[in-house]
């Protein structure tokens, strides 16, 4: 049975790449990633953005830096 939550992440998943998830990035989505998770930290001091924080650390101290 799928969850509300996966619902949701599949809507989000592009219709051909539906009946399939993705198992890791690549190393230019994971900066995207972090590029966009970084610009929604800074958007205010709300629960989101302390997430996005959050989670722009974890992935910027797992992969290489772009230089």
């Amino acid at each position: 049975m799928e969850s509300n939550e996966d619902s949701v992440v599949i809507g989000l998943i592009p219709a051909q790449d539906a009946s399939r998830r993705l198992e890791m990035l690549t190393l230019e989505e994971a900066h995207d990633l972090l590029r966009l998770l970084q610009l929604i930290a800074t958007e205010g001091p709300d629960e989101l953005s302390q997430e996005a924080a959050w989670f722009a650390r974890e992935i910027a101290a797992r992969i290489p830096s772009e230089n």
